[in-house]
């Protein structure tokens, strides 16, 4: 059986309450309820986890090693900034798949950066909550 980790950064357990405008109006509770469907549905395991703070998602990033078959990450405002989250993907060498909900290549100019991007084998940026879904369908077929 295949296993996936997803890993989702600073502020996105508060969708469906964060700029909605922007995000959407669903909870981040019926995006993990979507992705355990999606699961069942094909029969693998995905482990999703969330954390406001950057040494937690290098851990788990580490952890995955030998665990996981490859990696959904939303890194939200550590894709910008985050060196740290590259050189942890590119170490444990898993497949992983960007994601972002909004479309972050038509907003702010920072937001253009993406260093976790550049260890991720596939993006999938502003399909909204049904890129997670994307991004594990991607890894199922590519691992």
């Amino acid at each position: 059986m295949k296993k996936y980790l997803v890993l989702n950064g600073p502020n996105l357990n508060m969708l469906g309450v964060r700029e909605p405008d922007i995000y959407g109006k669903t909870g981040y509770d019926s995006l993990l309820s979507m992705i355990a469907d999606w699961a069942d549905r094909g029969g693998v395991a995905v482990d999703c986890r969330q954390s406001n703070h950057e040494g937690d998602l290098v851990d788990w990033i580490q952890a995955a090693y030998g665990v996981y078959d490859g990696i959904v990450i939303n890194p939200a405002a550590y894709t910008h900034t985050s060196v740290a989250i590259l050189d942890a993907l590119k170490a444990v060498g898993l497949p992983a798949v960007e994601v972002h909900i909004s479309d972050v290549t038509k907003r702010e100019a920072f937001r253009q950066i993406s260093y976790a991007g550049m260890a991720c084998r596939h993006h999938i940026i502003g399909h909204g909550l049904d890129g997670y879904l994307e991004a594990l369908s991607w890894l199922l077929a590519n691992t």
